[in-house]
């Protein structure tokens, strides 16, 4: 039942939040009509979005039935990042609205950051150069751990899965993944089952989005499905993980260190973690050692900024051609 999209020339196209210029100025080349606007509320955006036919979106508020309901002319929504979980896909998709992300814009930038933040536990990076910097010369307490020989296991192999075994190539390690959709295991990665993979991993990676079947994912039950203490990264959404139980097995050396890029307890801006007073979990992570902690940044380099732009134009026009 796909609506039948107008020219390109008659197709007004709202930003409501900022991106690389690329991204604008190519849809203008293409024809498109270009309307930005990074300030109105949800609500006032709404009252006005039935006239527009795209709306291009990074997180600023989310796309619920109601707004989807007076957007009536609406033909495609295109969120510059990998996840849509800020959108309610299936009412969307009822109303022929196409969905459109580029996780394929990020992916690179995601892989590089999951390794970057697993080297660094493993060496006590983090904590070796605070010492140093305070004076203290602490060589066998930041002895570390080499990645060679260990078992890494990633759950979620998708775009962002996929760029992370790619980057573990160098290293002689096992690389285990599990995902829900069946062959999926590839050159660089053997699929296995969730029971095979927590009987043999030393490292965790998520690489997972939010639905309600990763919601609360790394829980305590999961936690002790393992066999073998190991070490986690998470650089996929923090709501899967459930911190006070991450912090307790973080406390019981379950858990042997925790490379975090998300967090349970993010707004949707990402720009204000609280309102009120810190979880008492969330001070233990401020405080431990052997967590590492960044704000929301994995994908977030100079390159994929232009890489998820570009993506985000090219699927754009290919959707008018």
């Amino acid at each position: 039942m796909n609506k039948t999209l107008q020219p390109v020339s008659a197709t007004k196209i709202l930003h409501i939040d900022s991106n690389h210029p690329l991204l604008w100025e190519q849809l203008a080349q293409a024809g498109f009509q270009n309307v930005e606007d990074f300030t109105s509320s949800k609500e006032e955006v709404q009252a006005k979005i039935h006239e527009y036919h795209g709306i291009v979106i990074r997180s600023r508020f989310k796309i619920d039935r109601a707004f989807l309901d007076k957007a009536v002319n609406l033909q495609f929504i295109a969120r510059v990042g990998a996840g849509l979980e800020s959108i309610d896909c299936d009412y969307a998709e009822s109303k022929d609205v196409r969905l459109i992300a580029a996780p394929e814009g990020n992916r690179n930038a995601v892989g590089e950051h999951a390794l970057g933040m697993l080297l660094s536990l493993f060496n006590n990076l983090n904590k070796a150069d605070k010492e140093v910097r305070s004076g203290h010369w602490k060589r066998e307490s930041n002895r570390g751990h080499e990645l060679d020989g260990k078992t890494v296991g990633i759950i979620g192999y998708g775009n962002m899965g996929k760029s992370f075994a790619k980057k573990l190539r160098g290293f002689e390690v096992e690389v285990l993944c599990y995902d829900i959709q069946n062959h999926v295991g590839d050159e660089n990665a053997r699929q296995v089952s969730l029971a095979e993979l927590q009987q043999k991993a030393d490292v965790v990676s998520l690489h997972t989005p939010w639905t309600p079947l990763t919601d609360k994912m790394v829980n305590a039950d999961f936690i002790s499905a393992f066999a073998k203490p190991f070490w986690l990264v998470n650089t996929a959404r923090g709501k899967s993980v459930v911190t006070a139980d991450l912090v307790a097995a973080l406390q019981s050396k379950k858990i042997l260190g925790a490379g975090l890029d998300v967090l349970e307890y993010e707004k949707l801006s990402f720009e204000h973690l609280f309102e009120g007073e810190k979880p008492a979990a969330f001070d233990y992570l401020l405080q431990a050692e052997n967590v590492i902690l960044t704000p929301h940044i994995a994908g977030w380099t100079v390159e994929s900024k232009v890489k998820l732009a570009q993506v985000i134009a090219d699927k754009i026009v290919k959707l008018y051609q």
